[in-house]
């Protein structure tokens, strides 16, 4: 068999630069962060307090300001973030310019933050409006919450709309159904990051064709819409599942062949599996035999 061509100089420069632009970018964000650590530290702030022996030096006064201004901005950040974390979920009211809104376009909105590997994601937002003359019953107007989020099982639960022919009222509870959606949004995110914790265990990214062996994984994906399900695909073509419940624990793990189900490796990767990390090294080591 033919041996592959080594790689061309302008390959090598290519992958070097690569890497040093890799490490700049790395570098470049570890530097924002200990200068944002180190603005906001108290001792910097003592520091950077007008005294007596600067006072008669214009340019060190301009580069306390430009500093102090830094340092402001970065402590209203920092209040931002934790105000975000503290509280994950905020009420708003808006108003609907439509002329023909119901209730006088009278909307209350709800934000729910979501953090995911230390950053703020997008919030989803959900709107309530109250089309019922004659109640002050709620209802879904808008929102941005996933398909995979029960939101109409959870609104009809929580917020039941008004009966006309009962005699007995309906009752809503809009901080149980608050309380309720935002667990499951933490619950689909979770499923989510399973995913990702998976793919990056198995070093997917790492690995090379040269590298592979028939037990290798070569892809991890979300297989359906809730995110309930992995897909593996392995280098010789067989695919498999992972079934997890709500909170993302592993329930099951199958393999299926060319032929159907794979009964064989079902059986050599079957086990109890409380964390995903348990299934990762049970797949690596099923790969290295």
């Amino acid at each position: 068999m033919p041996s592959e061509n080594p790689p061309s100089e302008s390959e090598l420069l290519d992958n070097e630069i690569a890497a040093l632009k890799e490490q700049a970018s790395s570098l470049r964000d570890s530097l924002a962060i200990e200068s944002s650590t180190i603005l906001t530290a108290p001792s910097t702030q003592t520091i950077l307090k007008p005294s007596a022996l600067s006072r008669n030096s214009r340019t060190a006064d301009s580069a306390r300001a430009r500093v102090l201004a830094e340092s402001e901005k970065q402590r209203a950040y920092f209040q931002q973030c934790l105000y975000r974390i503290c509280s994950s979920v905020t009420s708003f009211k808006v108003h609907d310019p439509d002329p023909n809104a119901v209730d006088g376009g009278h909307v209350l909105g709800l934000r729910f933050e979501i953090m995911s590997k230390g950053q703020f994601l997008r919030p989803y937002y959900v709107m309530l409006n109250r089309p019922f003359p004659g109640h002050k019953h709620l209802r879904i107007h808008r929102h941005t919450l996933p398909p995979a989020i029960p939101l109409p099982g959870l609104a009809a639960r929580h917020l039941p709309a008004p009966k006309p022919q009962s005699d007995r009222p309906v009752q809503q509870d809009l901080d149980k159904f608050t309380r309720t959606l935002r667990r499951e949004i933490v619950r689909y995110h979770n499923r989510l990051g399973v995913s990702a914790d998976l793919r990056r265990g198995l070093g997917l990214h790492e690995k090379t064709a040269d590298d592979l062996t028939p037990n290798d994984i070569v892809e991890v994906g979300i297989a359906d819409i809730e995110a309930k399900q992995i897909r593996l695909t392995w280098a010789d073509e067989r695919s498999g599942r992972i079934v997890m419940d709500d909170d993302g624990k592993v329930l099951k793990l199958v393999v299926f062949g060319k032929e159907g189900r794979d009964w064989e490796t079902t059986k050599e990767l079957s086990g109890k599996y409380d964390r995903i990390e348990d299934v990762t090294k049970k797949l690596q080591e099923f790969a290295q035999g």
